[in-house]
């Protein structure tokens, strides 16, 4: 595998998968030593993203402790 000239290199689909690496993945790079480390942030995840729209959405005016007493009771 090589580097290309603009710093380009491919991450091999049997890697990508077992990672979970789908296009638009966010990834930040570590430096270990001599090696490098490509890392998933978190900010780029597909949960942090769902996340982001939700937040402010929710129209139930209940504490968390309400909340948790409603679930409570169906158990």
């Amino acid at each position: 595998m090589r580097i290309t000239t603009k710093g380009q290199v491919t991450i091999p689909m049997e890697i990508r998968e077992k990672l979970g690496l789908l296009p638009g993945t966010d990834v930040e790079f570590q430096v270990e030593g001599n090696a490098v480390r490509l890392v998933p942030t978190l900010e780029g995840s597909r949960g942090s993203r769902v996340i982001r729209h939700l937040r402010g959405r929710a129209t139930v005016e209940m504490s968390t402790d309400e909340i948790m007493a409603l679930t409570r009771q169906s158990a």
